[in-house]
């Protein structure tokens, strides 16, 4: 599909700061001449529309947000039809842009646009989402409003735009379309072979760290109810007599994309689901971002899921094992520093296992208010089944050897994912602003069609939607 893209014929500068050169037969154009805004009333019975930071615009109701992602009232909230261009101006800087899939209703932070006459809303949805990227929208969101920022429709207005011929723009947003698609669909592929990885990963540990290698071993009562007996020989200790102490990080604005050789990230809460760390999971920050040296994030950390959009996956446990970005850790993530006679892969194993598991579960079921969120003080009480240390040393070794084979696919499957992120950030990034010529291979682009949007859990990626939302909502 891309082999044979190559630039336009010739160029000239934008003196857009963010946009550099462009084709030469482009024009330039005000972002309030190419949309206006819309200021519709919103229907009582009408389903709520939601900008992601993925760029996709649709119903609410087709990614199954909960708990604090809702808005707490939908105090001026607008109509928004199919088509519209929708802005999220408190998270655009993240790449909350994009073309709305059906007609709602939306919070009143949303620059809801409407195309004028040869603008198509794909294409520039793509140039804003550029904009993000680029970082020119956190620059201009610096002298707005301190630590926020606020992307509205006057700033957007105020913009200077590429505008290319309609036929090309049409080129280009069928061009994004297929991207899009066959990355997502290469994307969901991985992630469920993934699952089903760790879901055979966890069988083979689950057993070993409830009852060890020995398979003739004497057993005694645990007093846990959701573990069971255990070998004789074995104790139950509180987490909190395990580690020295418990870290945690922050969460400061941070863009969509992943982090450069230039930039550092912070860790999203998703970055050890399933027992595994998955270092493509974090933000990209803003370059001017002061780092703490304190939750810098090092190899051989281990890392605990303290909040996420979905229930199950609160409380993950992962090591960190390779580490090719710059990251930092995130107030969603806990990071416990163990005493020297604990061995850290065992208690990592046991902590991913159904016994531990529930007791997170429960935890996070009876901490009123805080939904999908794991108390430090009930992580402290939780309790564990531990072996002698030259026991829980010969238990991980021998853990580490059965599942090699899932980890190197996990692994190998992540970092596809990651590639599939980087070439799609890149190919967009060079096709909006002209870089690329898609004209004529728009024309014999296969026939692809966005399968519906599947209702999913939220995975901790766009938690601060909804809050941001019921922050307008209440100014």
């Amino acid at each position: 599909m891309i082999a044979g893209l190559k630039p336009y014929p010739e160029y000239k500068e934008s003196g857009v700061p963010w946009l550099g050169r462009i084709p030469s037969h482009w024009a330039l154009e005000r972002a309030k001449w190419l949309f206006r805004k819309m200021d519709r009333p919103a229907g009582a019975e009408d389903d709520v529309v939601t900008c992601f930071r993925d760029g996709i615009v649709t119903l609410r109701k087709n990614r199954r947000l909960r708990g604090f992602t809702e808005s707490l009232k939908e105090i001026g909230y607008q109509g928004i039809r199919r088509e519209d261009l929708v802005i999220h101006a408190m998270d655009a800087f993240a790449g909350a842009v994009g073309v709305s899939d059906s007609d709602g209703k939306g919070s009143p932070v949303y620059s809801v646009c409407q195309p004028r006459s040869g603008a198509n809303p794909r294409y520039y949805a793509q140039v804003v989402r550029e904009m993000a990227r680029s970082e020119w929208i956190l620059a201009l969101s610096r002298g707005i409003r301190e630590r926020s920022t606020d992307f509205r429709f006057e700033t957007f207005g105020r913009q200077i735009l590429p505008t290319p011929p309609e036929d090309e723009q049409r080129a280009m947003a069928q061009f994004f379309a297929v991207v899009n698609v066959q990355c997502r669909r290469l994307t969901r592929a991985k992630k469920k072979l993934i699952a089903l990885l760790n879901e055979q990963k966890l069988a083979v540990i689950h057993n070993a760290v409830t009852r060890g290698l020995d398979p003739t071993v004497r057993l005694k009562a645990s007093g846990i109810s959701c573990l069971g007996d255990i070998p004789k020989h074995w104790e139950v200790q509180r987490f909190r007599m395990l580690v020295h102490r418990i870290d945690q990080g922050v969460s400061p604005q941070a863009a969509g994309f992943l982090a450069d050789d230039s930039s550092w990230g912070v860790l999203k809460s998703g970055c050890v689901n399933g027992g595994v760390f998955r270092q493509i999971e974090h933000k990209q920050l803003p370059k001017t971002f002061e780092i703490d040296p304190s939750i810098v994030v090092r190899i051989g950390d281990v890392l605990i899921s303290r909040a996420c959009g979905s229930p199950k996956f609160v409380g993950s446990v992962g090591i960190v094992d390779v580490l090719n970005y710059r990251l930092i850790l995130s107030d969603k993530t806990f990071r416990p520093v163990f005493r020297p006679l604990v061995n850290v892969q065992f208690a990592v194993r046991a902590m991913n296992s159904p016994y531990f598991r529930r007791q997170v579960e429960e935890a996070i079921s009876g901490a009123e208010g805080l939904a999908n969120n794991l108390p430090l003080s009930s992580l402290r009480d939780f309790r564990i089944a531990v072996p002698p240390p030259e026991e829980a040393a010969a238990i991980a070794a021998s853990l580490t050897e059965q599942v090699r084979e899932f980890d190197v696919g996990i692994d190998v499957a992540e970092r596809e994912i990651g590639l599939i992120s980087e070439y799609r950030t890149r190919i967009m990034a060079d096709v909006v602003t002209g870089q690329l010529d898609v004209r004529q291979a728009s024309r014999n682009l296969p026939i692809e069609l966005e399968e519906p949007e599947v209702s999913v859990e939220a995975d901790g990626e766009d938690e601060s939607e909804g809050l941001l939302e019921a922050v307008a909502d209440h100014e």
